[in-house]
């Protein structure tokens, strides 16, 4: 049944109170999480070491970031660095694939990689018995892989083909498209995953050279969280990589993304009987420091689901769209400022124009007190299940320390978040959205939807 706006303001009221009812029990959890006593240490060889004792379990996480994210690829190259990540665990030069196949099924260990356009990580997590044979075999892949030719083909099939599938998909065509106009000219145009004309140019040679360049451990983190003791950490970080010499890196020089000057539409012909739509611009880099405010701006605006203006109104109200959301993707460069949204192709133009209205008056007309006040309650109260397994804590320890944002993060995120005034989300929401230049992508039977230039 379809909620009135009435009633749907009374129910986020309630949940509003409900939400003050239980914050003690959250304030519990986040007092937790800001107790975490992260530590740093620097080794000889220039891998920077993040440490965090957990002993309620006996379940070591292990989170290696490198700065070698697809940004680094070369024009013609592009997808060489999510293919090198992908190829570590296909063999090194005293294991095969299957060797370490079996190596972490034996151990029961979990082992994920993902490339960004910044960095690649590759997680490990295992049990406290296993850690001295979980660690030696990441060293092993970060040091030697072997790049075996049979290997790299079978791989390179694998990403060809999820790329061709995606042709099959909206949203992914509509995301890559996107992408292309707001980073023109600039290494963030190109998916990490590469092109189907680029990755089949890229070599074994491509991948030894790029291994080569960016895999040393003067450019690494290694976050272990877990049930080590400080001293066992650096026992077997130390066994495993402390042979391993330094090396030169030398980052090729990266222009600011430079921003749309004017509104930018690209149609995109496909027969189905809903639009998918992107809308969107440059954002900002993940060390602003209005980032924060931004966050809370963006809660408000479309990224906080069914709370959100966006989704009140343009779903709810007017029955426009199936979802809509909208998100700052912060990078060590600026990222990007999207709307995403589905919508019957006849509501499409409708849906825009409802979009950059609300753009356009959060921009000038300041948000209220009750919308301030739950933004900051949803972002500073929830912070603790961002942490709240050995993986997530990996995670964000690597990513604290790779943008530089501090140890005390756990500590001073609710502070900054609660930091935020009135004036605050009105000041970056006429520095941060442009409803006048972005890029709108439009995926769907075109004479249906009849956008206008």
């Amino acid at each position: 049944m379809k909620r009135s706006p009435l009633s749907l303001i009374a129910y986020f009221r309630a949940f509003f109170l409900l939400f003050s009812v239980v914050s003690p029990v959250l304030s519990a959890s986040f007092s937790e999480a800001a107790s975490l006593q992260p530590k740093r240490f620097m080794a000889e060889n220039g891998m920077t070491l993040l440490v965090l004792e957990q002993p309620s379990l006996p379940i070591v996480t292990i989170q290696i970031l490198v700065r070698a994210g697809s940004s680094l690829d070369p024009k013609e190259k592009s997808g060489l660095a999510n293919m090198t990540a992908s190829l570590l665990e296909e063999g090194t030069q005293t294991r095969t694939a299957m060797d370490i196949s079996e190596s972490i099924d034996f151990i029961g260990a979990n082992l994920t990689t993902r490339v960004s356009e910044d960095e690649m990580s590759i997680q490990l997590q295992l049990l406290k018995k296993d850690v001295e044979t979980g660690i030696q075999l990441l060293s092993d892949m970060l040091m030697h892989p072997r790049f075996d030719d049979e290997e790299v083909e079978r791989v390179r099939k694998q990403i060809l083909g999820g790329i061709r599938a995606e042709k099959d998909q909206p949203g992914a065509i509509a995301q890559r498209a996107f992408q292309e106009i707001v980073f023109q000219g600039h290494p963030y145009q190109h998916a990490v995953v590469g092109n189907e004309m680029s990755v089949p140019n890229i070599t074994r040679k491509d991948l030894l050279g790029f291994h080569q360049r960016y895999y040393h451990p003067n450019n690494m983190i290694i976050a272990v969280v877990g049930d080590l003791t400080e001293e066992e950490t650096k026992t077997v970080v130390h066994m495993a990589f402390g042979q391993w010499p330094r090396g030169k890196v030398a980052f090729p020089r990266i222009a600011a993304v430079p921003p749309l000057s004017k509104k930018v539409l690209k149609r995109i012909e496909k027969d189905l009987s809903q639009a998918t739509v992107i809308l969107g611009h440059i954002g900002l880099e993940r060390s602003d420091p209005d980032y924060y405010p931004v966050l809370v701006m963006n809660y408000i605006l479309g990224g906080g689901g069914f709370a959100s203006r966006m989704m009140t109104d343009i779903r709810d109200t007017r029955g426009l769209v199936y979802s809509i959301y909208s998100h700052f993707t912060a990078n060590t460069l600026s990222g990007d400022f999207s709307v995403s949204f589905q919508t019957k192709s006849s509501s499409t133009k409708e849906a825009i124009k409802g979009i950059l209205e609300m753009m356009t008056d959060i921009q000038n007309t300041p948000v209220s007190d009750i919308e301030l006040s739950e933004a900051k309650a949803y972002l500073s109260g929830s912070f603790p299940l961002k942490i709240d397994t050995t993986k997530k804590v990996a995670s964000m320890l690597s990513a604290v320390e790779f943008h530089k944002l501090g140890l005390d993060y756990f500590e001073t995120y609710p502070k900054e978040i609660n930091r935020v005034t009135l004036e605050d989300v009105q000041r970056v929401a006429k520095k941060y959205l442009h409803p006048d230049h972005y890029a709108l992508v439009v995926v769907g039977n075109q004479a249906e939807i009849g956008l206008d230039e």
